[in-house]
């Protein structure tokens, strides 16, 4: 019965990213926003279908309103899934995915996303990293947020793993808030290299913006440090486990991050 429903999920899936694509070559036609918003809204609610036809995962979206928020933010996710996209996607605006540049060499697939302005980084070229900074900054500029996976790889274990720097010094240089995004659910929804949809309970919630304003780039591991542990606490508070058990960065790993040197102002709004 897994399989049958998992396979029909599929066949909904490949059906829907072929009505995605002449869908969208219209609606690029006609769309004159700079970073291509309608395009791209209609990527992510098609995408969103999904999660709402595949009759195993029970998602639940919550956190702060969509409606007070009024900026654009450099939004930052935990990673547990390929489900964390379409999942994610189910938020009401528009903003812009930075993702791995194999995902762009997908055919059909890859060409959705160039359609839907979204922006590719090649994680083996460093240079890459510098220009994907310069392109998502031009979205903030013109008012689109941008969305990162900020551990730059799915959780083997669902516990979340150590942040990359590049969201946290784009989002200090723009002069935007950070808007965390916690995330949970879709490791069973969906397994690293499985195809076979599961049963599972998601989570996402939309957490409080923190703010900027004032900060340098010396104060980004802060930074950093705090909207993963904002991520963290709250995986724990769902999972009914002590901060630590949501974790990967544990002493127990030796994988700790280095402890930021300047404590972080205390302003945490958007403003």
């Amino acid at each position: 019965m897994k399989a049958l429903s998992s396979a029909l999920t599929w066949a909904f899936v490949v059906l829907d990213v072929l009505v995605a694509l002449p869908t969208m070559l219209l609606v690029r036609l006609f769309d004159r926003t700079p970073t291509r918003v309608y395009t791209g809204r209609t990527f992510r609610v098609m995408g969103s279908w999904v999660t709402r036809v595949n009759p195993v995962w029970h998602i639940t979206v919550g956190g702060v309103d969509p409606a007070t928020l009024d900026h654009p933010y450099v939004v930052v996710s935990n990673h547990q899934s390929q489900a964390d996209i379409p999942v994610v996607s189910r938020l009401p605006w528009e903003m812009k995915w930075v993702g791995k540049k194999e995902l762009f060499d997908i055919p059909v697939m890859g060409w959705l996303m160039r359609l839907a302005d979204d922006i590719p980084v090649d994680r083996k070229d460093p240079a890459s990293r510098g220009s994907v900074l310069v392109r998502a900054q031009r979205k903030l500029d013109h008012g689109t947020s941008v969305m990162f996976f900020a551990e730059g790889t799915r959780s083997r274990d669902g516990r979340v793993k150590k942040f990359h720097d590049g969201a946290f010094r784009l989002a200090i240089r723009a002069g935007v808030p950070v808007l965390p995004l916690a995330l949970d659910g879709t490791m069973d929804a969906l397994p690293k290299h499985g195809w076979q949809f599961s049963r599972a309970d998601v989570r996402l919630d939309v957490l409080p913006p923190v703010s900027t304003d004032g900060l340098t780039e010396a104060d980004l591991p802060a930074l950093r440090d705090r909207v993963r542990q904002m991520i963290v606490e709250h995986v724990a508070a769902w999972r009914g486990v002590a901060p630590e058990a949501a974790d990967a960065l544990t002493p127990a790993t030796g994988e700790d991050e280095a402890k930021s040197t300047r404590p972080l102002p205390e302003a945490s709004g958007a403003g």
